[in-house]
């Protein structure tokens, strides 16, 4: 299950010792629209070795400046409150399960 982040969450989840993944989305956004069935799939294939979560650019302002988003959809991968990864714009899963296959043997 891919879960809401927030502003006032997302601390607590990219401190998680494993591999947390986030994608910075928009309702309105239609390449968004592509990637979230993806992370959804995933989030079950991975669900007892990765985090997967979504974050609202329009209501979370302070972690997209935090984090420097500029254009959606991005989709961070953090290890130990550290960013180890990205995917900027639309991608295949089987792009996303090599970057998380390779990111969980960092």
């Amino acid at each position: 299950m891919v879960l809401e982040i927030t502003d006032e969450t997302i601390d607590d989840i990219t401190k998680s010792h494993g591999l947390t993944i986030i994608d910075f989305y928009a309702d309105w956004c239609n390449p968004c629209k592509v990637v979230a069935p993806i992370l959804d799939e995933l989030s079950e294939e991975y669900k007892d070795q990765v985090t997967i979560g979504k974050l609202n650019i329009d209501e979370n302002d302070h972690s997209v400046d935090y984090y420097g988003i500029r254009s959606i959809p991005t989709i961070l991968f953090f290890k130990n409150y550290e960013v180890v990864g990205k995917i900027n714009g639309v991608s295949t899963k089987e792009a996303f399960i090599n970057k998380i296959n390779n990111l969980m043997n960092i």
